[in-house]
């Protein structure tokens, strides 16, 4: 599945419509004050898997970059052209790896599973739904990766989609995603605005999580509202120092990588990021996971980090600005209106 993403991805550049327009770098806010040599590391951690043509020798010649920030820069200034595809404003959210509490077992306090993938699911069908999956449609197979000791962190979980778990013997167990249900994530918080119990301003992850620990029985009621239902996998040879997996098949780096809608933005393409806000982010990242709430060509979860702050920062974005590609030049100047 992954392969198949991956191809239907570095393809569909070719299908671009003519809104995209071809910028110059002394154009991008910042672009000389980024840390480009942190963008290359994160770039070479999945380029050998771009393997179109035009791509392959940008990829011969990012292995052997010398390790500076004048070369690094040099390097995609040289190599490619800043492309915005599609109308601004774009929607920045932020992600991040939760660290969570759990047991092999349940128990009183451990009673909220996380799954492994059932066999008979099928990738793009609809299954069980998120209430049914809760009423305990599984019991009894054996599915369970852990037990949890907060349903509110549990569905976090699902849609962060990668977690370390802390277990009760010792271990530290880390899970990624390994599917869902086929059904189209519907965001809590939108419910919550549109019923009026927490105005636009006030809604952050962190908010969400408060409204639903202090209404447990609406609280229950609303999280399976959102019919998905995220499975997961465990993953292993990572250190701790490793990032979770994306969609590529490689740890992604926080505040270098970011995920997109693949049917516009090619997996592995660099992407400048000029976020808005409260706290402004104008820097280079790879566009190396997706998600299922990801769509359209201005549309990007940036990769924040592991842990409580990394969460709590995440959470807060909810920003506008621009998502620009950076394409091999070839590339970028055959997609121009009139080129």
């Amino acid at each position: 599945m992954r392969a198949l993403l991956l191809a239907l991805a570095l393809a569909v550049v070719t299908l671009m419509p003519a809104s995209a327009q071809v910028l110059a770098f002394q154009s991008l806010p910042d672009w000389d004050k980024d840390d480009h040599l942190a963008a290359l590391q994160s770039f070479q951690r999945t380029c050998d898997l771009l393997d179109q043509p035009d791509w392959q020798p940008i990829c011969g010649l990012a292995a052997s970059v010398d390790a500076n920030e004048a070369a690094a820069r040099a390097f995609f200034e040289l190599l490619f052209r800043p492309v915005l595809l599609g109308a601004p404003p774009a929607l920045f959210t932020g992600y991040y790896e939760p660290v969570l509490q759990g047991s092999a077992v349940r128990t009183a306090r451990f009673a909220y599973p996380i799954y492994r993938r059932p066999p008979e699911l099928r990738d793009g069908v609809a299954w069980y739904d998120r209430a049914t999956i809760e009423r305990g449609i599984l019991n009894g197979r054996g599915l369970e990766i852990a037990w949890l000791d907060d349903p509110v962190e549990a569905f976090f979980l699902h849609i962060q989609g990668s977690g370390r778990i802390q277990m009760t013997d010792g271990r530290v167990i880390r899970v990624g995603y390994a599917g869902r249900n086929g059904y189209a994530y519907r965001s809590i918080g939108s419910i919550l605005v549109q019923q009026g119990y927490m105005s636009q301003d006030q809604l952050s992850a962190e908010s969400i999580r408060q409204w639903v620990r202090a209404n447990p029985a609406m609280g229950a009621e609303l999280l399976n509202l959102n019919p998905s239902y995220v499975f997961f996998r465990t993953l292993t040879n990572l250190t701790d120092d490793q990032g979770p997996i994306g969609a590529m098949g490689r740890s992604i780096t926080p505040l270098r990588s970011v995920a997109v809608d693949p049917a516009f933005v090619p997996l592995g393409t660099p992407v400048w990021v000029e976020k808005a806000g409260a706290e402004p982010l104008h820097q280079l990242m790879v566009a190396q996971d997706t998600g299922g709430a990801i769509k359209g060509p201005q549309r990007a979860d940036i990769y924040y980090g592991t842990g409580r702050a990394a969460g709590l920062a995440a959470g807060e974005i909810k920003d506008a600005g621009r998502l620009i590609m950076l394409l091999p030049i070839d590339r970028a100047f055959s997609i121009q209106p009139n080129g």
